[in-house]
């Protein structure tokens, strides 16, 4: 049973009065998107949802790896956020923003631009709101990150330099740079970070993606040889795509660690690995870059540039090009200055959102007599179960009881970062604005009783060649040979319109 949340309570600071409400949903992606179609659905009149993305379009990323490959595809993975609401009763009441957020506040954000019609106006155009949602995601790896340069523009990869963060808020430590999670939400609504474009220019936009995309597929079309670093689902799409697609191709598989995707059952390792066999990919597991020494790279004989690097085993590879699969971080740099005790500082974590099972943002209790003692005795009790500590909800306090976060950017006990993940814990975060405005509406001042979120149990699909997909949802385990080119990219237009999207559109 959920623990009543007090709705009225005073820590909860009210948006400045407007003639309508406001929940803001910052993100729309998988997780974003699926709470925002949720609220304007179920939202009672006088309320709004206002979803703020800095891409003009629903960026599909679980097919870039192919689309980044494989010429003829680039524009079915951009859906247009503008026809989001169409298919809603009362569309004009809601609001998609293509806009940065720039700055947070307990009830209000700040944004990139104005939005005048809206009564986002001023040197800071300013939103107001009532509850948030924060659904921002992670920074993604460069082979996929289209707020990156494109990767024909990539500077000598033997550097494989740490991702640029932005400042740093003093006292606060980074975000963890490196190992990050599988592929999932792609980064949405934030402003970039150093390494990234300005906002004058068209990133963001579907023309600068399917370029951006297109540009890829020359780049690793024209490359002798290719390096992926990282065995995650990115890396294994990357590698055993551009095998199979270019069979003359020299491709290798970097990995740190001695087995393929651990979360998942071992037949998956072993489905991959043959896969990977077959296409003769050259598989080194075990192993890591050496970012001891300085880059270096020289032609061969051939006259073609080649990138040397080298394994902390002593093994030296060379490649003219090197996709740097890793490095994905949660996208909570807005979240710092606002609320930073909410930061995970260490471990596996970093850099995420601590949040409750209601998804509601939290932070740490301050110790107390009562708090240790109810700490020891969950350690006890957990001690003598099989529970792990993904399963422990930990001692959170909610300062602001209308924010919540889902996603990559959220600490969500133990779920993998993926898109399914993100679209349970919107309905989840959702169902609860829900619960907190109608609760809200009736004045009544009864606890209310919000939803809870469990990690259902790992679930991938994944391709492991041009024409196969693997997958495992639960114990089942399955592959097909049958996968078309485009990975399905249609699928995902109809079930965001919620209609058959004929292929011409999808140009548009």
């Amino acid at each position: 049973m959920a623990e009543p949340t007090d709705a009225m309570s005073p820590r909860l600071v009210k948006a400045a009065a407007n003639s309508v409400k406001t929940v803001a949903v910052l993100g729309a992606a998988y997780g974003g998107k699926t709470a925002v179609t949720h609220l304007a659905e179920n939202l009672p009149k006088g309320w709004r949802v206002v979803a703020v993305d800095r891409n003009t379009d629903f960026n599909h990323v679980y097919v870039f790896p192919r689309l980044g490959v494989l010429p003829g595809h680039s524009h079915k993975g951009f859906i247009p956020y503008n026809k989001l609401f169409a298919s809603f009763e009362d569309s004009r009441r809601h609001l998609m923003l293509n806009a940065h957020v720039t700055k947070l506040g307990p009830t209000s954000l700040t944004l990139s631009k104005a939005f005048p019609e809206h009564g986002i106006d001023g040197d800071e155009p300013t939103l107001h709101f009532d509850y948030a949602i924060y659904a921002l995601g992670s920074h993604m790896p460069a082979p996929i990150n289209l707020w990156g340069p494109p990767i024909d523009e990539e500077a000598a990869p033997a550097t494989v330099p740490e991702p640029v963060a932005p400042p740093k808020t003093p006292g606060l430590e980074s975000v963890q740079p490196w190992g990050g999670p599988a592929l999932s939400e792609v980064t949405t609504a934030v402003s970039p970070v150093e390494d990234e474009v300005p906002y004058t220019s068209d990133v963001g936009t579907k023309p600068a993606g399917v370029e951006w995309l297109d540009r890829s597929q020359k780049h690793i079309e024209r490359a002798p040889s290719v390096l992926v670093v990282g065995g995650g689902a990115l890396g294994i799409q990357y590698a055993t795509d551009i095998a199979e697609i270019y069979p003359d191709k020299a491709v290798t598989l970097l990995h740190s660690r001695p087995r393929l995707l651990p979360r998942f059952d071992e037949s998956m390792h072993d489905e991959i690995m043959s896969a990977m066999s077959s296409l003769n990919v050259n598989t080194i597991l075990g192993d890591r870059l050496d970012l001891s020494g300085p880059p270096k790279s020289e032609r061969n004989k051939d006259g073609i540039l080649e990138h040397i690097v080298r394994t902390v085993s002593g093994r030296e590879i060379r490649a003219s090009v090197v996709l740097l699969c890793t490095g994905q971080r949660p996208n909570t740099e807005l979240v710092r200055p606002f609320l930073p005790e909410s930061i995970v500082p260490h471990g596996p974590s970093k850099g995420m959102i601590r949040v409750k099972r209601s998804l509601q943002i939290g932070v740490p209790l301050e110790p107390s007599a009562d708090t240790l003692a109810n700490g020891l005795t969950k350690l006890s009790v957990t001690s003598q179960s099989e529970d792990s500590e993904d399963d422990i909800e930990p001692e959170l306090d909610v300062p602001y009881p209308h924010w919540f976060a889902v996603g990559d950017a959220a600490d969500t006990f133990g779920a993998i970062n993926a898109g399914h993940t993100a679209y349970a814990q919107a309905l989840v975060a959702a169902n609860n604005v829900l619960k907190l405005v109608h609760a809200e509406e009736s004045s009544s001042l009864s606890p209310v009783e919000l939803e809870e979120y469990h990690p259902g149990a790992p679930g991938i699909k994944m391709s492991i060649g041009r024409n196969k997909l693997l997958y495992q949802i639960g114990d089942q385990i399955g592959k097909t040979e049958e996968c078309p080119d485009d990975l399905q990219a249609p699928f995902m237009w109809n079930f965001m319109l919620g209609r058959d999207v004929p292929e011409e559109e999808m140009y548009e």
